[in-house]
């Protein structure tokens, strides 16, 4: 039996501010599906699940309420265990927090995908957790859709190297490398055999014909351990292109950079925010007495470097603002005759010729009115994608 509410909160089906009509009075198993799906059609784009609070839709940025009553314990521990398994208290409990991907089924040809963290908190003084669930696309979009500039779509298909999407957390890093992939499925050749390593994989390419075109994912850890381990897996597949979800540490980096430079096109993302921090950051993670000689590896085989942040728009929702350079055979022989230690420096001063600022990017949507003056200030005065 439904949960009784107050008035207010049962508006029409098509209000926002609406809570589950079907909401129970104890979780089971059976209810979570329904539930989810309920939040999708509400246009959710991202689902929190808290102990002691209501669950929470975030709908067009803002959070509305989903159920009217808050999870209680044995609520969080249903949840926990459908959407991880028995074993989730157990491994929060070790200091860990938990990225994986859920799906829920409706039918045999309807796949409703969530990418999910699990982090421990503490509620009223005892041992808690949050669930956020982000709703994710049925298929990629597409470079039109994300308004990807022309020149980054021109230098997104070498024929070997290293191109980098960089950005903070939430900047869209994973969407933009996935409708890049779209693309290069899309081509009337197609692109041969993809091998992509993520960590959780976010978007599937199942709705993409591409006849010439053939794409394995593998989900770090559950199919291997690490993304290190995964570029070595490529090595031994035959790949023509190979999809690194998070280029993070210094083993993951040197592997990548020994993929690019036997011939593959690689592709992969990092945390940094700005063209010269990417470069800067990536050989920092080198040992110092083997920093020149990787960084030199790495200026060898990157083509492009691609940092994003979205912002709000004037008119609702949100757009990418994006700084970028490509690196081509000129340019890297330039870097390859400088000391790395003078790199970061000249980067930023030949960004406007070869490719384009974060500043001059923002400048370029605020005159445009997509985006307000705050935001273009923010942006204009930041060294890379801050936000």
């Amino acid at each position: 039996m439904a949960t009784r509410r107050p008035v207010s909160l049962l508006k029409g089906k098509d209000n926002i501010a609406e809570t589950w009509p079907h909401e129970p009075p104890r979780f089971t198993d059976d209810f979570i599906d329904d539930f989810l799906l309920w939040c999708v059609k509400k246009d959710s784009s991202d689902i929190t699940i808290q102990t002691d609070r209501p669950v929470y839709n975030e709908i067009n940025g803002a959070l509305y309420p989903a159920l009217f009553r808050p999870v209680d314990a044995a609520d969080m521990n249903v949840f926990l265990t459908r959407i991880y398994g028995p074993d989730a208290s157990a491994r929060l409990a070790s200091g860990r927090d938990l990225d994986l991907s859920y799906e829920v089924r409706p039918d045999r040809y309807t796949r409703i995908r969530f990418r999910v963290n699990i982090t421990a908190i503490l509620s009223r003084g005892r041992d808690s957790a949050q669930i956020t669930m982000r709703v994710l696309p049925s298929e990629p979009p597409t470079m039109a859709d994300l308004n990807v500039e022309e020149e980054i779509i021109k230098s997104w298909i070498p024929r070997q190297g290293m191109i980098i999407v960089t950005g903070p957390t939430g900047s869209g890093k994973t969407t933009l490398l996935a409708a890049g992939i779209r693309m290069l499925m899309e081509r009337k050749r197609g692109c041969g055999k993809i091998v992509a390593y993520e960590a959780p994989i976010e978007y599937v390419y199942d709705a993409i014909k591409s006849p010439r075109s053939l794409i394995s994912q593998t989900e770090i850890p559950r199919h291997l351990p690490d993304f290190a381990a995964g570029v070595r897996n490529a090595l031994r597949r035959k790949p023509n292109i190979i999809l690194v979800g998070e280029a993070r540490d210094r083993e993951t980096i040197s592997a990548a950079i020994e993929a690019s430079q036997t011939g593959h096109t690689v592709y992969t993302t990092t945390h940094t925010t700005g063209v010269a921090a990417t470069i800067q950051r990536m050989v920092s993670t080198f040992e110092p007495n083997e920093r020149s000689e990787k960084a030199y590896a790495l200026m060898e085989t990157i083509r492009m470097v691609v940092t994003q942040t979205l912002v709000p728009k004037v008119s609702g929702g949100r757009t990418g603002v994006r700084e970028w350079m490509s690196f081509n055979d000129d340019i890297r022989e330039k870097f390859l005759d400088m000391d790395v230690k003078e790199w970061p420096a000249e980067i930023q001063r030949i960004i406007p010729f070869h490719g384009q600022l974060m500043a001059r990017s923002a400048e370029i949507l605020f005159e445009a009115g997509d985006i307000d003056r705050r935001t273009y200030i923010r942006l204009s005065n930041s060294t890379g994608a801050g936000g």
